[in-house]
């Protein structure tokens, strides 16, 4: 029951996401043919907030729930992994016809059908971590 808050905003932001239509197959199906504006003014308003607080987290001016610093590790730089991974997940998510993050806000409005999607999620991310190990560094 103590963590009750964060099921309420997550609950809250699934309403946010889905009044601001970003669930929908149509709009990410207009991105990817260059036909509106909507879902780039979105992921550009993300992009452009999450610079603003990594910034502030360097700055240490941000905590997190328990009052500890956030410390954000560097991520290891390689443009042979950053072009494979985002064709993958471009090509999932052209596919899919849905972004990874509301997945779940589908599943709760009764679009059974991306149960499948989700298993199959959940089945790359194991199979990603059980071999993460043999892949190059």
């Amino acid at each position: 029951m103590k963590n009750i808050k964060f099921l309420l905003i997550g609950v809250l932001f699934g309403i946010i996401l889905t009044k601001a239509e970003v669930i929908s197959w149509y709009r990410i199906y207009e991105m990817f043919k260059f036909q509106s504006f909507h879902m780039y003014g979105i992921i550009g308003s993300a992009v452009v907030l999450g610079i603003i607080l990594f910034y502030f987290f360097k700055k240490g001016n941000i905590k997190n729930y328990k009052g500890k610093l956030i410390e954000i590790e560097p991520k290891k730089k390689g443009f042979a992994r950053t072009i494979i991974g985002g064709t993958i997940f471009g090509l999932g998510w052209g596919l899919i016809g849905a972004c990874p993050g509301p997945m779940f806000i589908l599943l709760g409005r009764g679009a059974w059908a991306i149960v499948v999607v989700i298993i199959g999620g959940l089945l790359g991310a194991m199979l990603y971590h059980a071999v993460k190990k043999y892949m190059p560094h």
